[in-house]
């Protein structure tokens, strides 16, 4: 029971933080503008820890519930009045500043995530895809286990050279020999190896053999491969593509948004049990993958509040250049209170 609760705090710590994130970055910019921060809360629901700053007046406030939370600025709701001459209230603050305070949650996630881009890059290294398979994982009860191990290069098939993208692949291969041993040359670390590995037959959970298209049984070597390779790179490099991550993955979240609009992709019906299942899954693989899910997840949350939705930072972004626009402030009924998320 104890290692049940201690596998999914963590995960929920990490999308806590995520929020966290965000919502500093409001305060911060918030703070570094002139303006008033009234409330800053995290999470919704009972509060489980609440305390007012003697210096600035701000409710800091910690709720059961980590998912959402909110900056609250004097004078960001525009149903609330405020004195024309106060210059502490978001209203009364030059336009830029306004500005940067909506998109400071948005880019305090991506900033985040260029941050844990740079630690994982320059600790772990980077993931690259190239011509040789490589072996991810050793499957257990098959006879790959103890010649091969996770990293190893397959570079030849009974002697025939072994590429990714050309030739015969390697289940092809496997396939042919119908359960025959195979002998393969691998490259581990420094050296070339000979190994012979005898395939085994796959059955479904009633036993019976699993055939392909054809009729032909199905043979596994009892390997994950990839043709993902870890690389080392240096601190430059590193930067250079800490700061290209946030960059490329939006755009790919922007391609599959454009998909599921125009009805080439599907939705993915997950939510927040969703994700803290796949924090834990990454976590227990390995701690990386789980900085990996977190860099991604952060992206994928300073972009979601810049969509066009009232309750969001995008749907205060339409209204920002509405009132910049007709020099006027958006009615309130159309604004609601799009400061809390």
């Amino acid at each position: 029971m104890m290692a049940r609760v201690t596998n999914y705090l963590l995960p929920l710590l990490a999308i806590d933080l995520l929020l966290v994130v965000h919502a500093a970055g409001h305060y911060v910019v918030a703070r570094w503008c002139g303006m008033r921060v009234e409330e800053l809360a995290i999470g919704f629901g009972p509060a489980l820890l609440k305390r007012t700053s003697r210096k600035t007046g701000t409710v800091f406030q910690l709720a059961l519930i980590p998912f959402g939370g909110f900056v609250k600025v004097r004078g960001m709701s525009h149903a609330e009045q405020v004195d024309s001459d106060d210059e502490t209230a978001y209203p009364n603050r030059p336009w830029w500043q306004r500005l940067s305070m909506i998109i400071s949650g948005s880019a305090s996630n991506y900033l985040f995530a260029i941050a844990l881009a740079m630690v994982l890059f320059t600790c772990h290294g980077i993931h690259r895809t190239g011509r040789h398979i490589h072996v991810a994982a050793v499957l257990p009860d098959y006879d790959a286990v103890g010649k091969l191990e996770p990293g190893d290069q397959i570079l030849t098939v009974d002697g025939d050279a072994l590429f990714a993208d050309d030739g015969k692949s390697l289940s092809e291969r496997v396939r042919e020999k119908r359960g025959a041993p195979i002998a393969l040359t691998i490259r581990r670390g420094q050296q070339e190896l000979q190994v012979e590995v005898t395939p085994r037959l796959r059955r479904d959970s009633m036993g019976e053999p699993v055939l392909d298209h054809i009729g032909n049984p199905v043979f596994l070597l009892g390997i994950t491969p990839t043709t993902r390779v870890l690389v080392d790179v240096g601190l430059l490099e590193a930067a250079r593509k800490a700061l290209e991550y946030p960059v490329e993955q939006t755009k790919r979240i922007v391609g599959g948004l454009y998909e599921l609009i125009a009805g080439a992709g599907q939705a993915d019906p997950g939510g927040p049990v969703r994700i803290v299942d796949e924090f834990n899954k990454a976590f227990t693989l390995s701690p990386w993958l789980g900085v990996e899910l977190l860099m991604l997840l952060s992206v994928y949350l300073g972009l979601l509040h810049l969509l066009p939705l009232p309750w969001l930072d995008g749907g205060r972004l339409i209204l920002f250049g509405y009132g910049l626009v007709t020099r006027r402030r958006a009615n309130p009924k159309i604004e609601g209170d799009s400061t809390r998320r």
